[in-house]
């Protein structure tokens, strides 16, 4: 089961900074997660929240949403020059976001191990007819089947979409053995106590996306 930091190690730095980056590297996880937005300069900027201190970060340029936050916000680019030797799980958070994180990605996929992910998958469609990297679909609702989660997705049978990336709160087994038998690798979010990274692992999921990734190291 791999181990993803969830916007980096961020115990005592700010997530997705260059800092929380190199805390996970050290820890020795086997990847890192973390989010995508655009700010008002036309930056990819690795910022989760659409809002901060009450300000669209989509409003602000880099410099001022550096401001606002306290902290240096590294660019997609920047993240990406410094960390090639690790896998990242880049969620797409805005349509907006779409054309600068391919440009990114093309220049840096032949050297990366990278997953692109987003809870908009017709960005996924796109990403995956576009790029020569992994995508997958970031779920947060339990469908009823999975044939019903991807009856909307028009992907045409591309086979770089193969990831599931799971809601914790959502899981349910069969829906897992199905898409691992669809030739889906099943990646889940949100798992927080030692018990239910334990879970995942019995589960047998290839992936978690955790804040805590000692627990899951340790599991």
């Amino acid at each position: 089961m791999l181990v993803i930091a969830h916007r980096g190690v961020h115990t005592a730095v700010p997530e997705n900074t260059l800092a929380a980056f190199e805390a996970a590297v050290a820890l020795g996880v086997n990847g890192i997660e973390t989010d995508v937005r655009i700010s008002l300069d036309g930056l990819p900027v690795l910022m989760h929240d659409r809002v901060i201190a009450g300000q669209a970060v989509a409003e602000l340029t880099r410099r001022d949403i550096e401001r606002v936050a306290g902290h240096e916000v590294p660019t997609l680019d920047e993240a990406l020059e410094q960390f090639s030797g690790i896998l990242w799980n880049i969620e797409i958070k805005t349509t907006k976001a779409l054309s600068s994180v391919i440009r990114v990605i093309e220049k840096h996929q032949a050297g990366h191990r990278i997953v692109v992910t987003s809870f908009r998958h017709d960005l996924i469609a796109i990403c995956a007819s576009s790029l020569l990297v992994n995508c997958g679909l970031l779920v947060a609702h339990r469908p009823t089947t999975l044939n019903y989660l991807l009856a909307d997705f028009d992907c045409d049978g591309n086979p770089r979409v193969n990831h599931i990336v799971w809601d914790y709160e959502v899981l349910e087994e069969s829906l897992l053995k199905q898409a691992a038998n669809d030739g889906f690798r099943n990646f889940v979010y949100g798992p927080m106590t030692k018990m239910e990274h334990d879970y995942c692992r019995e589960l047998g999921v290839d992936g978690v996306i955790t804040d805590y990734p000692l627990l899951a190291q340790n599991a």
